[in-house]
Order: C-alpha cells, then structure tokens, then sequence
C-alpha cells in the first residue's frame, strides 16, 4: 500500500480503491478486516539495549582490558591490594559511562507523542471519534481547524483548508490544501497539495482525507524508521582515545617483554622480573584517564549548560570543538518563526514598520520618522481592513510572549494595527462582520462586511494575492481622494509589489467597495469588482539579530555555516543574504535538484552551496552525508520532525528547546535551552577550549608515565633493584598525578581560541609538537628521579633500599607536581600567565602534597607503602632534584618560542 503515490491518485480512485463512500466510510467487517492487515496506526519502538549489554560496553576499552588483566595477575601473585585498587577505578569509569549514556532511544517514544489522540470518522455511515492508534487505511476521517493529522490522509474535501507542516517539511508559511488536485509529476512532500500527513496541524479551514498509511508506514513512520536504523558513529575524541589506548597497550606489553627478557639474560630470579614487569605495565597504563576525561567532559557540560547549550553525550562536549560546518534549519532556528510586516505601501509611500514579533512594539516610519494621518491619511483604512477581514486572534502563552491562534499571516496583520494603537477588540464591537467570502485558494482572496464604516453605511473589506486583488480594483484610494487606476498607477503599484517579492516578503494587497445597503446576493462577481485599491503590506519570518552576529563569528572562527531549509529558493537566500551566509545566487540551490547527482559529484556540490531550499528529510541527510565524507566535523541543527534524521546522521546533532519537537531533543546531542543560534558557538568554543585542556593533561599523563617506565627500565639496564614498587607506581597514578591533571582540564582557553581554525579532524592527540615535549619532559622527570634515587641508595645506612625507594617515591611526585604548572600552557611561560591564576591546580597540588606527607608520616601507611621517614636533610636533596622537569620545561618554552621568531 505504502508504494502507490496517491497524490496522482484522483478522489473517485481512492475511494474506489478502498470499496467506500464518501457518505458511509469504511463498516465494521473492513476495519476489522483492515486492521489485521495493516496494525494498529502507531509506532514500533525499537529493541532496546539490555543494562547487562550496557554494563559490557563499558569494558570494551582496550586500556580498561589490560588493567583487567593486571588486577587478576596481580592478585594471583599476593598483591592483592593493587589489584583492589586497580579493580575499584575501573567499576567507577563503568558506573560514570552509564550514567552519561545519551538518551537518543528515547526519539521514537517522542514520535509516538506527537500523534493526535482521537479522530473523528465515518463508519458505517455514522460520525464517530476513535483512538488515532485504531484508525486503518479506507477511513473517512474528518478534519476541523486546530486538528492533528491522525494519520497519512488523501484529501477527499477541502474547503479553506490550510496545514502548518512546518514540523516535517520546515515550511514556515502553512500551506494551502485543494483535494481536487492531482500532482502529475514527482514532488516533494511540502507540493502535494491534496495529501494531509500525519502530525501536521489544521490552521484554517476544514475537511476530509482517506487514510491511506498508518504507522511505519506515513511519512513520519519512515523517518523513524530511518531513525532506529542508524548506528551511532564514534566521535573523534572516541576515535583517538581508543586509538591512543590501543598504542599504549601494545607499547606496554611489547616493554614488559623486552624488560623480562633483560631481566633473564641477566640471570635475575625469574619471579622477580615477572612482577617487575607486572609493575612495569602498572606504571605504563595511565589509570586514571579514562576517569579524569570523564570528569573533565562533565565539568565541561555544567559550562556549556550555564551558556544555555545542555549536552547529552559526554563525548558531544569535545567534538563540538573540532565542528567545521554548521547546517541550520531556517525556521525557527535562524529566523523567529513569527511572520512580521516590515513593509506597508500606501498613498504612493513606502513604510518601514519596526519590531518583530507579535508584541505591539515599534513604529510606522517613513524615512525614520514616524508617520502621522496627516502625511499618510489613507494609513487608518489599511489598519482597519487587516483588524476587521482576518480570522486570527493573538494570545498571551505559558512563557509570556504573545502568539497566534490561526494563520501566522493573519497575526502578524493583527500586530500592525496594534503598533498604531488599533485593537482588534474595539473595532469588531464597533463593526461586527455582517457577512463574507472566504479565502479560497482559487481566487487567492478573503472579504468581509461591516456596517457604518465612516460615512459609508456597509463596506466590504478586501484582502489576497497582489495581482488578483489588483486585477478586480478600478480605482486608487489615496491621499483623501479616490482616482480611477490607470494603466501608469497599475505599473507603479505592480513595481512596488515587484520589490518587496523579490526581498523575500510575502505580499498582500489590501481593498474596499462601498455599499448603499447589504448586497442581497454575495457572489464573487458581484462583490469582488471594481473595487478601490489600499494598499500593500510585505511580511517576513524575520532573521534572528543574533544570528547574524553568531555567523559572523563562526565564519571567524573558520566554520563554514549552511542553510538547509524546506521553504522557497528565493526566501531562503534571501535570509542567508541578510546573515551574511551567501552572497550570490548561485550559492543556493533547490532540493530537487540534488536527486541527480551521485555521491561523488555531491561532494563537489557541498563545496561551493551554502543555502539548499525546498529539501526532503532525505535531501538533508545526503547534503551531511557529502560533507562527512569531505572531512568536515558536520554539527546539523533543527527543531523539527523533518530535521531528526540529520540531526542523527550528523557529527553533533543540536535540537532547538523551545520550539523543537521532542523527537529533534531525544535524537540530538545537544539541546539550546534559548533556541539562540549564538549558543551555538559558544559551546563551540567551550569544546575547543575543553579539547586544548584534555590535551594538556593528556600530556601532563603520560610524560609522567613514561618517565615512570624509563625509571624502572634505566634502573635494571643499570642493575640496579627497582626504584618504585606496584603499589607506589598506583598511588602516583591514580591520586597524586589524578588532581592536577583534573585541574588542568579545567584551565582557562587562550583568548584567541576562536581567531584559530578549526583543527584537522584527523589530528592525533599526540601531534609531532606534543610528542617532543612529552619526551624531553619524561627525559628530565627520568635523571631527576634515578639521581635521587641513586643519592638515597649512598645515604642511607640502614633499610638502604626502603630509604631509597621513598627519596624516589617522593622525587617524583614533587617532580610530576611541579611539571604540572609547567603543562598548563604549551607557549606561555608560567610567569607570564601567573603562577597561581589557576585556583583549582593549587588546591590539587596542596592535597596531593598533603597525601604524599600521609605516606611517609603517618606509620600504617609506612608499612603499606614501603616508605621510611625523611627529614630536613633528605627534604633539602630531593627538591633540587624535583626543580629539574620544571626547569627544563619552562626553559624548552622559551627555546621554541625564540626558535619561532627567527623562523618568522
């Protein structure tokens, strides 16, 4: 069923389909018969992940693997506490990566919402209402204003009838429905005038529709299906994290056979050299990373949260820093998704009308001044006839702004008036409508009748299409007098209206036909000729102010910004011009347009196109999809329907608060809790700065543990007993090296981190630059802590090797904590960013310390950790030795620096 394509269907076909009448709809034995067939109309959720499956994918990790292994060779050989130790970090990296997990299950729950409760139907001839969930294709289902769509419908009857589709096409103007259509080429959802589709909302007019899908299978139902057969992509944080843990993996077992080999050849007892190694890959394996990237990922969210960005997915923070195109839907997302009138044309002026919105500030200007009834008299008669010929109404909402209750267009009318002090109210009490024609989409027109309109006993107001209302005018109503409307005043006001289409306004014309008495019998022909032309009024759903300002500072920050929209070329460009996205025409371009080309060539397309109009759900997921492959990091956002199956394909999806749907919120990764575009790059460069701060404690890491390898592996090349035990090498890593690398997650950006482009996707965290660095550091943290040690082996008379092992214990941590400041930035000296600016990295350096002093004072932790009591003389060998790393540090900076300027 879901393959025929009833838009090419005429009415009598569908019904003939169907075996039913307009009259009875479908009887009881074909429900029946058709709801076995077809299923209830309602969405099939997808299976869900089990929590013991979710538990496993916590494990799955290559490092988190091989501290595993550890634990369970530690514990076989008595050192049990390692392995309780290494055990218990591992259960809380688990517990934080399930407590993070992304909700984007939860998307089809959110689709299931959007289905309209009831429906009314005919069956067996008889109106009835029935759960939306029972309807089955045949049904006669009839459609009131301000009704959800039930269902995928084939228009049968239409009178008025107009949908706001925008949730599923990003249409912002609803759209006008006639069931005698037939679409007799392929279209896109947002033309096929006689289909009504589930979800979409009934703003004006009535109506009745066949069922012709149900569930899955409306259009809807196939986005979610779309939805549910997508896997999740890793991001780039993942990517390397993973890549980097395997590299360390293999690295450490590859030394610890190298280690144990050497141990052998030397004939040491084999025992011994298998816990060396154990020991060794402890030291190697950077425990705390996972969790401290965690953290500083969460710390990150409560940042971007305050800045009205709520970010679901931990690793979602960092990739937002890497984002180099940005696709946005228009309405709503850059634009207001409010219609405002910001041009009125009459008695031969052209107005600018200020504010946005339906709230009634702002003036009527010409020429910014503002205009009075002595300049443009005619003004008050324009004002009248959008109050009285409209059906809307504005209304106070939940959150305090006004809204609109019917057609958008209508409101915005209604608000223009208001700017000039006239209330819809006062003049309906006054001139209660008497009689009308409605709009109809043939005529492209709406009139309505009124008494006592000034001297004028009933006054027909006119409103519609420019050059259909133009068309049935004889006169011009201008500057006090009424003149006849020539073939010279026909051009002018067909210039003016010329204008304001082509800055993307919708424009309306507006007109009145006295009467001497209420006309016996209103036709069309009788009533709508010869009338007196008013005026014009030109509307938009306006560019949001901090948009522009936002793509401005994307376009600086070296991401590029796209426009993917389902409204008209022209209106598109012409938003994308005024937000300085595009400059010419040939950077837009038309959904359908998109269909003839292959993925190669789509490649080349995405290059050059900023703004892609009239797009399908699948048209925006082919646009994404191109960019992917050209090596961009895609952030999609949207609020609608249509935008979930991008926003799931996309890098980084990012769902509008306010006005998105809750499928786009569940299925993103991100939510703006403001729906401001300019959240946008802000979270962008929190995710640029969390990147720059993951980076330095990743660093700061593993040249800390790589010195601890090359301390153990230099020591047995130098046959000497190993300087740091199991349990130390784990103490270091998990609490003294844990606190400052947290604190440097959290180190401010540099100030001219969105002046930079963004960074190659492809980059390692481990880039050439940082890689010398984390060498010349683990070189420097290595001498200092074998000479130390080397010292305390000579100094000590008695329990030498304890003695020894604690000035190296101790060497190496004030060394790590010293470095720490060190790696707070890669080019700036630590003078020059002030020693003590990052408040957090001095609270985790006093408590590490703190510890530390725990460890070597206080005697149950002495006999746990093998340490011996130092005193002043000890204390004063082992913080030259610990000043090294941070010497050579600061010192490599200034060296790279210089090297820099002579480069230059």
């Amino acid at each position: 069923m879901e393959k025929i394509r009833w838009d090419r269907r005429s009415v009598q076909d569908v019904l003939q389909e169907f075996r039913i009448s307009l009259d009875a709809g479908l009887n009881t034995e074909q429900v029946s018969e058709n709801q076995k067939k077809y299923g209830w109309n309602q969405l099939k959720e997808a299976n869900k992940k089990t929590f013991l499956s979710k538990v496993a994918d916590q494990f799955k990790d290559f490092l988190i693997l091989i501290l595993l292994v550890a634990s369970v060779v530690s514990f076989s050989i008595g050192e049990k506490t390692d392995a309780m130790i290494i055990v218990a970090i591992v259960i809380i990296n688990a517990m934080l990566g399930l407590y993070q997990e992304g909700k984007a299950e939860k998307a089809i729950e959110a689709l299931q919402k959007l289905a309209a409760p009831n429906a009314n139907v005919i069956r067996n001839g008889v109106p009835i209402s029935v759960p939306a969930e029972q309807l089955v294709p045949g049904d006669v289902v009839v459609l009131e204003t301000g009704d959800i769509v039930p269902a995928d419908l084939r228009l049968v009857e239409s009178y008025n009838l107009q949908i706001e589709e925008a949730s599923l096409t990003g249409e912002s103007v609803a759209s006008e429905k006639r069931a005698e259509d037939i679409c007799e080429e392929d279209v896109s959802l947002a033309d096929r005038k006689n289909m009504a589709y589930a979800s979409t909302i009934l703003t004006y007019g009535r109506g009745k529709g066949v069922v012709v899908s149900t569930g899955h299978d409306t259009e809807i139902g196939k986005i979610a299906e779309v939805i549910q057969g997508y896997e999740e992509e890793s991001t780039p944080l993942q990517k390397k994290l993973a890549r980097l843990g395997k590299q360390l993996g293999i690295i450490v077992l590859a030394v610890c056979v190298v280690v144990f080999v050497i141990g052998i050849l030397q004939n040491l007892p084999m025992l011994d050299m298998f816990m060396t190694s154990v020991s060794l890959a402890v030291a190697a394996i950077p425990e705390g990373l996972p969790a401290i990237v965690t953290v500083v990922l969460s710390l990150g969210m409560g940042k971007m949260a305050s800045k009205h960005a709520i970010v679901k997915k931990l690793p979602a923070v960092e990739t937002l820093g890497t984002t180099t195109v940005i696709c946005s839907d228009k309405t709503g997302t850059l634009t207001q998704n409010e219609m405002t009138v910001v041009k009125v044309f009459v008695d031969e002026h052209i107005l600018d009308v200020e504010g946005e919105g339906y709230e009634a500030d702002g003036r009527i200007c010409h020429e910014k001044e503002e205009v009075d009834v002595e300049t443009v008299p005619t003004l008050e008669r324009l004002l009248e006839i959008t109050l009285l010929a409209n059906d809307a109404k504005l209304k106070r909402l939940e959150n305090g702004k006004l809204g609109v209750m019917g057609d958008p267009t209508e409101g915005a009318l209604i608000t223009l008036a208001n700017k000039w002090d006239m209330y819809s109210k006062d003049y309906e009490e006054a001139h209660p409508r008497k009689n009308e024609l409605p709009f109809d989409s043939d005529r492209k027109m709406m009139t309505t009748f009124h008494e006592n309109i000034g001297k004028n006993p009933v006054v027909s107001f006119t409103k519609g299409a420019p050059d259909v209302v133009l068309s049935r005018c004889s006169y011009w109503g201008k500057n006090n007098e009424i003149v006849e409307l020539n073939e010279e005043l026909r051009e002018k006001i067909s210039k003016v209206n010329q204008k304001f289409s082509k800055n993307a306004l919708r424009v309306l014309a507006l007109a009145y036909h006295s009467f001497e008495k209420m006309p016996e019998e209103i036709t069309v022909d009788e009533i709508e000729k010869e009338m007196i032309f008013v005026g014009l009024v030109g509307m938009i759903d306006p560019a949001r102010a901090e948009a522009k300002e936002a793509i401005k500072l994307c376009k600086h920050a070296g991401i590029i910004p796209v426009m993917i929209t389902g409204d008209y070329k022209e209106t598109a460009f012409a938003i994308g011009q005024q937000l300085g996205m595009v400059e010419d025409i040939s950077q837009a371009m038309m959904g359908t347009e998109l269909e003839q080309y292959n993925a190669e060539q789509m490649r080349e397309i995405v290059k050059d196109k900023r703004v892609y109009a009239r797009v399908s759900p699948e048209h925006k997921v082919k646009i994404v999809t191109a960019l992917k492959e050209n090596g961009n990091i895609v952030a999609m956002t949207g609020d609608g329907v249509n935008d979930a199956l991008a926003i799931k394909k996309a890098d980084i999806g990012i769902a509008m608060g306010i006005t998105g749907t809750d499928v786009a919120k569940n299925t993103a990764e991100v939510i703006l809790t403001d729906d401001n575009f300019a959240s946008i790059v802000d979270a962008v460069q929190e995710g640029r700065i969390i990147y720059s701060n993951i980076k330095k404690f990743v660093s700061f890491l593993l040249s800390c543990n790589i010195g601890e390898i090359l301390i153990v592996l230099v020591s047995i090349l130098m046959k000497l007993p190993v300087p740091l035990l199991p349990i130390q090498l784990l103490w270091l890593n998990l609490v003294t090296d844990s606190f400052p690398a947290l604190a440097l997650g959290v180190e401010k950006g540099d100030e001219d981190i969105m002046n930079q482009p963004p960074r190659d996707p492809q980059e390692p965290i481990l880039d050439k630059k940082t890689s010398i660095r984390i060498t010349v550091q683990s070189i420097a943290i290595t001498i200092a802590t074998i000479g130390a040690y080397q010292y305390g082996l000579h100094h000590f008379t008695e329990h030498s090797l304890e003695g020894a092992r604690t000035i190296a214990f101790v060497t190496l941590i004030l060394a790590e904590l010293l470095r720490s400041y060190s790696a707070r930035s890669e080019s700036h000296t630590v003078m020059s960013i002030g020693m003590f600016s990052n408040r957090a990295l001095t609270l985790g350096t006093v408590f590490s310390l703190f510890m530390t002093l725990i460890v070597v004072y206080i005697p149950f932790m002495r006999t746990l950790f093998h340490t011996v009591f130092l005193g002043a003389e000890e204390w004063s060998r082992i913080i030259p030795f610990a000043l090294i790393p941070f010497i050579v540090g600061e010192t490599y900076k200034l060296f790279h620096k210089s090297t820099n300027r002579t480069q230059v």
